[in-house]
């Protein structure tokens, strides 16, 4: 059973990650310490630099983006040992590295798709190993829980 915390957290995340403006792949990030809020953060471009994801190419767009968990990492301004971050996917090798190296000690996010494995598996038991070698507990939340708790 996932605790309403988790649920609210998650749904933020959500939320957070609707504000993206990259049109194939939205990603939000929530870090929390208890019951409260430190930061949040979505992928985009950096501040200031033109946002032509629209047009640029996948690999022009993979270059400009900062991925959601380091925008919120960045916009934190503070210690995040300790910390716990809500991710709508699973962090990508390079991300768990700087949430490592953050102090977070637990990362939450939905259990993977087969479609979403298919294209990113490798990446995830790359990240898992490393959160795992680092003392850093994931949490799987559960789709269908997930699914019904929006509902209500």
């Amino acid at each position: 059973m996932i605790s309403k915390w988790s649920v609210r957290f998650y749904q933020m995340a959500e939320l957070v990650a609707s504000w993206s403006k990259d049109p194939s792949t939205q990603v939000g990030a929530v870090i929390t310490s208890g019951n409260r809020i430190i930061s949040v953060g979505f992928n985009g471009y950096a501040t200031g630099v033109s946002d032509s994801a629209h047009i640029d190419d996948r690999e022009m767009k993979l270059l400009k983006t900062i991925h959601a968990e380091e925008n919120a990492i960045l916009f934190a301004q503070r210690s995040l040992e300790g910390c716990e971050i809500y991710v709508t996917h699973f962090p990508c090798p390079n991300c768990a590295a700087k949430l490592i190296q953050t102090g977070i000690k637990s990362v939450y996010c939905p259990e993977q798709s087969e479609d979403f494995l298919s294209r990113w598996g490798e990446k995830i038991r790359v990240s898992d190993d490393m959160f795992k070698q680092a003392g850093v507990t994931v949490h799987w939340l559960p789709l269908d829980e997930l699914a019904k708790q929006n509902n209500r």
